[in-house]
């Protein structure tokens, strides 16, 4: 394996697959790139195929993967058979993700065993989260068991910082900023000084604002009811609050934010989906920037954030009092800047770009080694 070469990361989420190929150096470029859709189980195995297809492994340096639950650790870390062991006592925390990630780098170091592989956590950017956003109302022996909050979407944040850095200055991303990252997933994030102090997700990626697929928050005693006297097992809630709730549970026609939009006209059910969603995400926006004392800068990203003035604006829309304030044409294509001239907080429209991130973190990390 090359020692210079370019990075492969794969970013195996919860409803597709994507990969690309960087080139090392200050500024990477994007060599090659793809997606797998409606992951299934033969989806790894085809993964490696067509990787081997389209990327030739020999001039790679290293693989980077994002791993969604890394627990209480704060770096990426190279792959190793004690770390997969690590992963795989973790897999009752996150077994949507897990499993398959693990199966991803044991795939991979099959059948390239001399080729460095590089995990990257998503949990890893909120390390910085205080106690007082971390721990859970519970007794505290749970919480030495790891049953704490722990954040998620931490590289795609991470990115952000950099690219609001970039677009906006140093200034405006060391100060108190709140990210938006709505996808198919969905979180947001309260970083201040360039760490986060907050977010929305806690033990599991199931938490916070309602989403495609996901529940979001729930009242305890929704879980106990279903449970104990609805008749459900644990795996059929589990189900339930990962695969058949959010926008397609409210709306029961559909996940996607495009169609309930279109259909929102005339579907009720679509139209409440619609709204309960840019509710919870309002909300969250006013309690994030309640946890940094103030906000500088509000950033929308992902499938939905980045793609969807129709939401931005819903979101947006009696946040005045906090200084948030919306350019309606800049907001209608999409711009980078979509907050009114002169407001006293600055919204942007920030593309995110995980795999890149990957390949970053992974060049950072090898580079550091190599200077040890």
């Amino acid at each position: 394996m090359a020692s210079d070469g370019p990075i492969l990361a794969i970013n195996g989420g919860s409803s597709t697959i994507r990969f690309a190929v960087y080139s090392a150096g200050r500024n990477p470029e994007r060599l090659v790139s793809g997606k797998l859709e409606r992951v299934g189980e033969d989806s790894v195995a085809k993964l490696v195929t067509d990787l081997a297809g389209q990327v030739d492994f020999a001039s790679l340096r290293a693989v980077g993967h994002r791993v969604v639950h890394g627990m209480r650790r704060s770096a990426p870390a190279i792959v190793t058979p004690e770390l997969l062991d690590e992963l795989r006592g973790n897999i009752p925390f996150d077994p949507e993700h897990l499993p398959r990630e693990i199966e991803l780098m044991e795939a991979v170091g099959s059948r390239y065993p001399k080729l460095q592989q590089v995990a990257c956590f998503d949990t890893a950017f909120h390390s910085t989260m205080p106690g007082v956003a971390r721990l859970l109302p519970i007794p505290r022996r749970y919480a030495e068991q790891g049953i704490v909050r722990y954040g998620f979407h931490g590289l795609s944040y991470a990115y952000l910082m950099e690219e609001l850095g970039r677009v906006a200055g140093a200034e405006t991303a060391r100060g108190k900023v709140v990210i938006a990252h709505l996808g198919n997933g969905a979180s947001l994030c309260a970083v201040r000084g360039g760490e986060s102090i907050d977010t929305t997700m806690g033990l599991t990626p199931a938490g916070g604002v309602p989403m495609g697929t996901r529940s979001g928050d729930l009242d305890p005693g929704v879980a106990l009811f279903l449970l104990s006297s609805a008749g459900i097992t644990a795996e059929q809630f589990s189900r339930l609050v990962n695969h058949e709730s959010g926008l397609l549970g409210l709306s029961e026609t559909s996940s996607d934010m495009r169609d309930l939009l279109s259909s929102a006209g005339g579907d009720k059910r679509a139209a409440e989906a619609v709204d309960i969603f840019c509710y919870q995400v309002r909300k969250s926006v006013g309690a994030l920037a309640a946890a940094l004392e103030g906000l500088d800068a509000l950033v929308f990203s992902g499938g939905i954030g980045e793609n969807s003035p129709a939401v931005r604006a819903r979101v947006c829309n009696g946040l005045r009092f906090l200084g948030i304030e919306l350019d309606s044409g800049a907001n209608s294509v999409n711009a980078l800047s979509i907050s009114v001239t002169g407001g006293s907080v600055a919204v942007y429209c920030i593309p995110t770009n995980e795999e890149l991130m990957i390949s970053k973190l992974v060049l950072r990390l090898l580079e550091a080694k190599t200077e040890e």
